[in-house]
């Protein structure tokens, strides 16, 4: 069917890009997910939604933006998924047109499909004028993806189990930090990085000050993650030694890397430095979102 006119009655939503500040793997459950401990920070800045509401209970996707044409705008996309999703819990058919603007690299560890059915959920409820509960939100995102019910508040945020257990855990000194954002332009599975694991664990994650979790905070999935895609050591050593940097590790399961920064300034000398080298690597300047 033709898409109806996006200019029109239109609610806009950005879908947050996630980092893990740190991200323990402790065991693999019975259920055969892993149970992490992870601390969710969500930058400023995101993919882009829109949407115009229908009365036929159609849902119409269309997707573009720089890495629009990794995606399909058919069922399976998670857009489409949070949408039908919310129709059903609503128990009726009301409709939208949608345009998802993709910014961020797909399946690249900074919650970019995750965030996407997040902020369709938001969007829509906004949208449609339901009065929804953030722990029924929270109930319908779990069914799209682990990291999804984080992506629902898009705040700093403590998860654990395999992502259904959340509670708002601020941080000083990160809400509002400079934040550089890395990609080197591959792709890498999660299920592969999750099989090469080692299955030690390492100890629980201690999130109580900016400090320890950059003293004593790791991500354990950075090393298969660099073995099935060795640039990723590349890309982190080329984020350590800048002035000003307080922090640089891999997101998820790879393969974007992230760096904190102590100032602006330090972060936008920094991206300069980066792109020179490594023309082809996507990056993005930022900061940590404030609640």
């Amino acid at each position: 069917m033709p898409h109806p006119d996006l200019d029109a009655g239109l609610m806009i939503e950005t879908a947050y890009a996630k980092v893990n500040v740190a991200l323990h793997v402790r065991a693999r459950q019975d259920d055969g997910y892993h149970a992490l401990e992870s601390l969710f920070a969500f930058a400023e800045h995101g993919d882009r939604l829109s949407a115009v509401a229908s009365d036929d209970g159609a849902i119409d996707l269309i997707i573009d933006g720089p890495f629009g044409g990794a995606l399909e705008a058919g069922p399976d996309n998670l857009v489409i998924k949070a949408a039908r999703a919310l129709q059903a819990y609503l128990g009726d058919q009301r409709g939208a047109a949608i345009r998802l603007t993709k910014i961020l690299p797909v399946a690249s560890g900074i919650g970019g499909g995750s965030a996407d059915a997040a902020a369709t959920l938001r969007l829509l409820a906004r949208l449609w004028d339901v009065r929804i509960e953030a722990e029924e939100l929270a109930g319908l995102a779990l069914d799209l993806g682990s990291d999804v019910p984080a992506c629902v508040a898009s705040v700093t945020q403590m998860v654990t189990g395999r992502g259904e257990r959340l509670r708002p855990h601020p941080v000083e000194g990160l809400d509002g930090m400079a934040m550089l954002l890395v990609n080197p332009g591959v792709g890498v599975s999660t299920a592969q990085v999750f099989s090469g694991w080692d299955r030690v664990d390492r100890g629980p994650l201690d999130a109580t000050s900016l400090e320890t979790l950059v003293a004593q905070g790791r991500n354990d999935l950075e090393a298969p993650a660099i073995a099935a895609a060795p640039v990723i050591a590349q890309l982190l050593g080329a984020l350590e030694g800048h002035d000003g940097l307080v922090l640089a590790r891999m997101s998820g399961s790879g393969a974007t890397c992230f760096a904190l920064f102590d100032s602006d300034a330090a972060m936008a000398d920094a991206a300069m430095a980066v792109q020179a080298a490594h023309r082809d690597w996507w990056i993005m300047e930022t900061r940590i979102r404030t609640a």
